[in-house]
């Protein structure tokens, strides 16, 4: 197959119900330490767990944000913290699937199965560099948090990858400021 990619992978796991709502807005005040209403960056990354005692990625947390702020105020509404609460419990339930050693961490092969299950097909080598690049403990591992955001930044990398491929074959042409003006567009 000549295409990199095939379908494109939903960002989500299985479809989950939300907790009571009373229960998120006790999580919601809990996380919310300014009482401002809006949750921040700052206070999303405290309140997230990678699994390894580490800051969750800020990157991470920026995106995640960025994908529910309809209003651009800089952090969520308790309405959209809702969404963010499914969002990153759908990828919990994604890495815990593809997590299959339950090392709490996934590693090249598990990284594989998972892009392949979206339905990516990458090269061996292409997923070393995925490893080095969103390997923040330098143990040829992805933690959970990076997992999102590997997936985020190749789905929107594909996004924009797939404006230039209007033939579908995996094959694009384009000037070195078409390309910048994608990358960027990501960055």
């Amino acid at each position: 197959m000549a295409a990199g990619y095939q379908q494109r992978p939903n960002g989500g796991g299985a479809p989950g119900a939300l907790p009571d709502p009373s229960f998120l807005w006790g999580v919601f005040q809990r996380v919310d330490k300014d009482r401002s209403g809006i949750i921040c960056d700052n206070e999303l990354q405290q309140a997230l767990s990678n699994g390894t005692w580490t800051p969750f990625n800020p990157a991470t947390v920026r995106s995640i944000l960025g994908m529910f702020d309809r209003e651009n105020k800089g952090g969520v509404n308790f309405n959209e913290f809702t969404g963010v609460w499914k969002y990153i419990t759908d990828w919990q339930n994604v890495f815990r699937t593809y997590d299959r050693d339950n090392s709490g961490m996934i590693d090249k092969n598990e990284l594989k199965q998972a892009l392949t299950g979206f339905g990516y097909r990458l090269s061996d080598q292409f997923y070393d560099i995925l490893i080095r690049k969103f390997d923040r403990q330098g143990k040829g591992q992805v933690a959970f948090d990076d997992f999102i955001q590997c997936c985020v930044v190749l789905q929107r990398l594909t996004d924009v990858f797939r404006r230039y491929d209007t033939d579908q074959d995996g094959w694009i042409q384009v000037s070195y400021e078409q390309y910048l003006s994608m990358v960027f567009s990501i960055v």
